[in-house]
């Protein structure tokens, strides 16, 4: 069993910044790949970045490339989504998700955090 912990959200205005922590606890974190998601309100449930246990890979949308930065930490069993430029269509629930390797496909991870809400006004 692996618990994950979002947090780090909130309301920010276009063109902002915010950073996405997900803390770790159970199985061992530095083995897992570990991943973010996102989903807006009626929309599907969207791949946005991925990192594997090493640290040296890793992956993004499309939507987010060079704007978003995934990392880890794992002395700290902590992964981060550093976002800049923020845009409206940002807005959605950021769920971090832990899995044996990274993904952009939802049902190849086995643990998910509740989510943190990320707001963007324009």
């Amino acid at each position: 069993q692996v618990q994950l912990v979002e947090s780090g959200g909130g309301l920010v205005q276009a063109g902002g910044s915010l950073r996405l922590s997900c803390a770790a606890s159970g199985r061992t974190f530095s083995s897992s790949a570990m991943a973010w998601f996102r989903q807006a309100p009626g929309k599907e449930r969207e791949f946005v970045a991925a990192i594997r246990r090493s640290s040296l890979s890793t992956s993004y949308a499309d939507s987010v490339k060079g704007r978003f930065t995934i990392s880890r930490d794992n002395a700290k069993n902590t992964v981060y989504l550093q976002m800049n430029s923020l845009k409206p269509e940002d807005t959605a629930v950021y769920n971090c998700a832990a899995g044996n390797a990274p993904s952009s496909w939802y049902n190849d991870y086995d643990y998910w955090g509740q989510g943190t809400q990320v707001t963007v006004s324009s």
